[in-house]
């Protein structure tokens, strides 16, 4: 053998192994999650959900022959926190996918990064900003809080309730969901007529409450909100005893509110995916099999309630996996490539179809309008 040959040999040998031992690196998937603090009904079932689903990838193969690898940060949704894990999982732990992102604002503290790094990131939070307009490396699994906005105004016109009184917190998504309200309300027919607002430490909103009540023409109140502000305004709701309808938005789509609520919140209404009410959808509902199987999963594992927040996290995370079975790998180009071409992908938040100009690909069919019957969610027919 000359002494070139020997040198193609070396070469060749060490670009073998070097593929065989990229073959076998766990593929490392990101996340930084509200687990503790305030939003902590949301990050908390989102790990939990991701810890879960990892296991079985793995021990199902893993995808494309590699293990996947959990790297989770508790940002307590401090959006400076967020920023600072979200630099740290693409600097330093050098993920292939970022999956996370509880609420809005810790969101929208990463979207920069994940674009400067040019690593996909799905994100859990609600606001319609996060996809639009579109960022070529971010996608979001929940219903924007645009479309919550136009399932409760047709509810609303279908009711015959047409004035309608805004009452919303302070944070990111409550901003942002309001602000869209008071876009689309008028495509429906519908006039706000009072517009009142909260602070994210309030524990008592009587006062607001107080000045919806004294207006003569609201016929219905919708709370744009998550966390602990809707369940004290639908206390303090009944308390004042208003009678007019109440909704709430798609953040506080779980068992928890109800519970925080108590008795307050029969007869409240809300839009929500499937996932809440699982185990009553007609059998011919493609989604039904997936919504029961993560139900049933997640409560044997966890002896507690889904929420459609965890559902979010699912979705996160089996379009990624998808996304990469398709792509044959973790290249980082490739993989936002197959999500964005994500076409019929059955989750529980609805069935997905992204293209170019949208990164969240589902419509309003995606929604279901809920209300609380006897301390449980049920179908409004």
């Amino acid at each position: 053998m000359t002494a070139r040959m020997f040198a193609s040999a070396i070469v060749l040998s060490i670009s073998c192994a070097a593929t065989a031992a990229l073959a076998q690196a766990p593929i490392k998937v990101g996340a930084f999650l509200s687990i503790t603090g305030p939003a902590a009904f949301l990050g908390d079932p989102e790990q939990k959900t991701l810890e879960m689903y990892v296991e079985r990838i793995n021990a199902s193969g893993g995808v494309a022959g590699r293990k996947l690898e959990l790297v989770v940060y508790d940002d307590a949704g401090d959006a400076e926190k967020a920023r600072t894990f979200a630099r740290r999982l693409l600097e330093q732990d050098k993920v292939d996918v970022l999956v996370g992102g509880s609420t809005t604002g810790t969101t929208m503290a990463a979207v920069p990064l994940a674009e400067q790094a040019q690593t996909p990131f799905i994100s859990l939070a609600g606001a319609v900003g996060i996809v639009e307009p579109v960022k070529k490396w971010v996608f979001k699994t929940p219903h924007t809080d645009r479309m919550a906005c136009e399932k409760v105004f047709a509810d609303m016109r279908a009711r015959k309730l047409v004035k309608v009184a805004i009452i919303s917190g302070t944070g990111g998504f409550d901003k942002s969901m309001r602000g869209e309200c008071l876009k689309v309300a008028g495509n429906f027919g519908v006039e706000v007529v009072a517009d009142e607002s909260y602070g994210a430490a309030d524990t008592d909103m009587s006062a607001q409450l107080t000045k919806i009540r004294g207006n003569a023409a609201v016929q219905a109140v919708l709370n744009a909100g998550f966390g602990q502000g809707p369940a004290i305004v639908t206390r303090n709701y009944r308390q004042l005893g208003l009678a007019m309808p109440l909704y709430q938005s798609h953040g506080v789509a779980s068992a928890e509110y109800v519970k925080l609520a108590g008795s307050a919140a029969e007869g409240v209404r809300l839009p929500a995916a499937a996932l809440l009410v699982a185990d009553i959808l007609p059998d011919t509902d493609k989604q039904k099999p997936v919504v029961v199987a993560y139900k049933h999963d997640y409560e044997a594992r966890y002896k507690s309630e889904v929420s459609a927040f965890g559902g979010h996290a699912y979705d996160g995370l089996m379009l990624a996996v998808d996304a990469m079975k398709r792509a044959g790998g973790a290249d980082k180009a490739k993989v936002r490539d197959a999500l964005e071409a994500t076409r019929g992908y059955v989750g529980t938040g609805g069935v997905v179809n992204m293209t170019a100009t949208d990164h969240m690909g589902l419509d309003e069919t995606a929604f279901r309008m809920l209300e609380v019957k006897n301390g449980a969610w049920v179908l409004v027919r």
